[in-house]
């Protein structure tokens, strides 16, 4: 079976499984730790597990984990790129490979006719990666089936695609959307606000809250377009998916997680935020 190697293990996460098991418990005890609910999905931030791990954690510590496999939405993409998903094999992580669950992503892909992908073209892409051991630990053996989704109104008829799949194959299944907040600064080419304290409160409460309000209305289209317009999410396709999913499943109601940036832990004139929803049944 063709696998996809790891390739941001020992940088932007931990290397071995007794490391990454010893961050995710203390992720656990942070601000309260995983919520309790039923949650079928849920946003998630991709940056280094120092700056976002726990919010991404706390996230995927909460979503229903008795499912028959976990969709994650992610990638950099612009709004004309094209779609495409990992059609088979695993993928490695430090607890052990995930299996991609062939049979849903085929199923995917011709009901919106996503290019697929082996593990050998796949691209090496922290949005989805620096997930992975989070799924590994907290859904088991629970396959995975993971596809780049770009900023457009395509986004919303994937996740819509990947829930109809599901239903098809009576399956039942989890959904992660991975996106980071505003990437504000000069490394960014991002700088309507200034520098320092001033451009971080501006970030966090207009830029980035306007990004949250339109992830916590639940509304594909407005998440696709702040991200474009205001440029607070970098992946605003993955986001829009895995909300037009979660809301085919039933959800009804976002609850909003945690909210972080960079520049809390390393203040600089260049930061990224980083955000955490769920989507609940309740």
């Amino acid at each position: 079976m063709k696998r996809k190697r790891a390739s941001f293990k020992g940088a932007w996460y931990p290397a071995s499984a007794g490391e990454c098991e010893t961050s995710i418990k203390a992720f656990l005890k942070e601000k309260g730790g995983s919520l309790k609910g039923r949650f079928p999905g849920g946003i998630v931030p991709h940056a280094g597990w120092v700056f976002s791990g726990s919010i991404a954690c706390r996230v995927i510590a909460s979503l229903d984990s008795n499912v028959d496999a976990v969709v994650m939405f992610g990638v950099h993409m612009r709004p004309d790129s094209k779609p495409f998903i990992l059609s088979g094999g695993s993928w490695e992580t430090p607890f052990g490979d995930l299996e991609v669950h062939e049979k849903l992503a085929e199923h995917i892909s011709r009901k919106e006719k996503i290019h697929k992908m082996t593990p050998g073209s796949f691209p090496d892409e922290n949005t989805i990666e620096l997930q992975l051991p989070f799924v590994k630990y907290f859904f088991n053996d629970a396959p995975i089936v993971a596809a780049g989704v770009p900023p457009s109104d395509t986004a919303e008829r994937i996740g819509e695609a990947a829930c109809d799949a599901a239903q098809d194959l009576g399956l039942t299944i989890a959904v992660i959307g991975s996106t980071d907040m505003t990437h504000y600064g000069a490394a960014f080419g991002f700088s309507p606000a200034g520098t320092g304290e001033k451009a971080y409160k501006w970030v966090k409460e207009e830029n980035d809250r306007a990004g949250i309000e339109a992830l916590m209305a639940m509304d594909p289209g407005r998440i696709v377009k702040e991200g474009l317009v205001s440029q607070n999410m970098c992946c605003a396709g993955a986001a829009a998916a895995a909300t037009a999913a979660a809301k085919k499943t039933g959800a009804a109601r976002a609850v909003e997680v945690d909210y972080g940036s960079s520049f809390e832990k390393s203040p600089g004139d260049s930061f990224v935020g980083y955000s955490g929803v769920l989507f609940s049944l309740d």
